[in-house]
């Protein structure tokens, strides 16, 4: 009930993912990324600990695919999961667990990796990479574009309710995440999209803000001169 991507810009660095499902708040339980070391979704019957899990292999030298290797043969339950994990170098992994729910299928290219489960078709996958690979700007933006790529090739089985856009860049902390947790109707891929929009021009400032707020600038709100 799920389809996402991970992926790395192989420009600045940054990781990123974006993920959308039928379940509410699909970001808040498997949308995972550390500055420096790689990006990871673990989805289908969710286990979040495989996300950080893998992120800590990764940061300790392992590569995406001997991450998902060693959860593989060390984690409870796998059949049932489905983790995609991008490294540092933009090299990518997929597990895809025999027990995943409805059509699912994964897709691979440079810098990208997607899966799903409940998929109108097994095509959204190869949809989601190449809107990736196809489209150009900030990583934000062809996350964005790829999503919108899974969408028009058929997406999840059902409507689709909640979604989420996660980026890191040189810091701890996200440069940005973006969450819509639940909508009864309408699109919460368009919605992140148009939270994007408004965020990504002052995505940066939010980080001066944080290194060295006396460089940083005004945006009008109360108390903020």
């Amino acid at each position: 009930m799920t389809f996402s991507l991970v992926a790395r810009c192989a420009e600045t660095g940054q990781f990123g993912i974006a993920i959308s499902s039928s379940s509410p708040a699909v970001a808040a339980r498997c949308a995972f990324a550390r500055a420096g070391v790689g990006a990871v979704a673990s989805q289908n019957v969710t286990d979040p600990r495989l996300g950080t899990s893998a992120l800590d292999l990764m940061e300790a030298g392992r590569t995406a695919a001997e991450a998902i290797a060693a959860l593989q043969a060390e984690s409870d339950h796998m059949a049932y999961r489905q983790v995609l994990a991008i490294d540092a170098t933009g090299s990518n992994a997929i597990h895809s667990g025999p027990n995943s729910l409805g059509i699912w299928t994964q897709a691979q290219g440079r810098d990208v990796a997607s899966g799903g489960n409940l998929l109108a078709n097994d095509g959204v996958p190869a949809a989601i990479v190449a809107g990736f690979e196809t489209a150009s700007g900030a990583l934000g933006d062809r996350l964005i574009a790829a999503m919108r790529a899974g969408v028009a090739a058929g997406g999840e089985a059902g409507p689709v309710h909640s979604a989420g856009l996660l980026i890191v860049d040189r810091e701890a902390w996200p440069y940005a995440e973006l969450r819509c947790d639940w909508i009864d109707e309408g699109c919460p891929i368009e919605a992140i999209a148009r939270a994007w929009e408004v965020y990504a021009p002052q995505a940066d400032d939010y980080v001066t803000r944080a290194l060295d707020p006396r460089a940083a600038p005004s945006y009008g709100v109360p108390g903020d001169e």
